[in-house]
């Protein structure tokens, strides 16, 4: 993910900051509690495609 693309991303359920999980492929939402899947190099932000975060994360 550039980083650019990063700034300018922001959760859809909480409208905040999103981390890069470089490892997962994911864009993990810490207010939302939710990781977006990233398919193919695009950011998939929908709610129902979104994995809620377990309690370590």
């Amino acid at each position: 993910m550039e980083a650019r693309l990063l700034d300018i991303l922001v959760c859809p359920v909480c409208k905040g900051r999103l981390e890069y999980d470089r490892q997962k492929q994911e864009l993990v939402s810490r207010a939302a509690r939710l990781a977006y899947p990233i398919r193919d190099g695009i950011p998939v932000l929908l709610e129902s495609e979104a994995r809620p975060l377990a309690a370590d994360e």
